[in-house]
């Protein structure tokens, strides 16, 4: 597979497109979803306890300095340490992801670390310009920290704009790759779109990312639906060690773009991957979906397919290729006083 472009007439921007759909959100589309968000009951929208968290201290980063660890800092903003190096994707510090930080969806917790601590990053990753993904401050508070920032096509543009100098950018099509020492980072297929207002629709590319070093192989599936690309993937770059894949945000009436749990667990199994943490979640609510369920409901999904999905407190350490098994932490959240169940699982 490999990206398409198309130019609609001389006089707009190249656009670009997905290999099996062509995902188009109209106003009747748009009608749907917001009768949807008027109609739909939750038990649990957003948590009513803090979520736990596990602090990432820079003892708790030496101490696995020697083994490939990742480490959640929430939505899909994973710190990796791969060779040596740390990398990190998808950096979302601020309080809410959105283009202004007075309104739009809030996070749920702080994060598992001080910024003062994370250590010099090797690359950024980025897999579209999404508010959930790209975030103006945090690339700012990051710049002196980071070697390279590696993203898709044309979403160099905003880095740029925001500060950052040209030739710590690097701009990657579907199946090119950027050798940074002993890593390979190579820009991979996803079923998505981009735009971050109301012109500038598909202007940019979206990507997922294969994460090869010595250690081990990763894979960060960044937004996607489900679709056939997963499996050419892995069939191309795999096996993984570990996948990191979008379980989040989903609903019938977008379900192009944003893959349910149990196609997630799909495409880590398409991928011919080892070990999934769900990723995308736990942070924002973006959907309608109650705050747990992707968690429980990708769980279920890898009993089924016996596969192994981890659920790590955000912020613990998770060895890449020896891992322990994770607890189930927000059920024990979801308990009322006479330690029952108080929302349906």
């Amino acid at each position: 597979m490999s990206v398409g472009l198309f130019t609609s007439c001389a006089t707009q921007p190249k656009k670009f497109q997905n290999t099996e759909i062509d995902y188009k959100a109209g106003l009747g589309k748009m009608a749907e979803i917001i009768g949807a968000y008027v109609r739909t009951e939750r038990v649990a929208p957003v948590p009513k306890a803090p979520i736990p968290l596990q602090s990432i201290t820079k003892e708790v980063l030496t101490k696995n300095e020697n083994q490939p660890t990742i480490y959640r800092l929430g939505h899909s903003s994973v710190l990796i340490r791969l060779d040596g190096e740390y990398v990190l994707t998808d950096p979302v510090f601020s309080e809410r992801a959105s283009p202004v930080q007075w309104m739009g969806p809030k996070r749920f917790h702080p994060l598992p670390l001080s910024l003062q601590d994370l250590p010099a990053l090797k690359a950024v990753l980025i897999s579209h310009d999404h508010y959930d993904h790209l975030d103006k401050t945090s690339v700012r508070i990051l710049d002196k920290k980071v070697e390279r920032f590696i993203v898709p096509t044309g979403v160099g543009a905003y880095l740029r704009e925001w500060g950052v100098a040209s030739n710590k950018i690097t701009e990657l099509a579907w199946w090119q790759s950027l050798s940074l020492g002993s890593l390979q980072f190579t820009a991979t297929p996803a079923q998505h779109f981009s735009g971050r207002g109301l012109t500038d629709r598909d202007t940019t590319l979206w990507a997922s990312w294969v994460i090869a070093g010595r250690e081990a192989r990763i894979f960060f599936s960044g937004d996607s639906g489900y679709f056939g690309g997963f499996q050419e993937i892995g069939e191309r770059l795999g096996p993984f060690d570990l996948t990191l894949i979008e379980t989040g945000a989903y609903n019938d009436l977008w379900s192009e773009i944003h893959m349910k749990p149990e196609e997630s667990v799909q495409a880590h199994l398409d991928l011919r991957g080892r070990v999934m943490v769900p990723i995308h979640n736990s942070t924002f609510d973006l959907a309608l979906h109650d705050w747990f369920e992707p968690l429980e409901r990708a769980l279920a999904a890898a009993e089924v397919h016996g596969s192994t999905v981890l659920t790590p407190i955000i912020g613990a350490p998770v060895n890449v290729l020896a891992p322990q098994i994770t607890q189930t932490w927000w059920r024990e959240m979801l308990m009322d006083k006479s330690g029952e169940l108080a929302a349906e699982l």
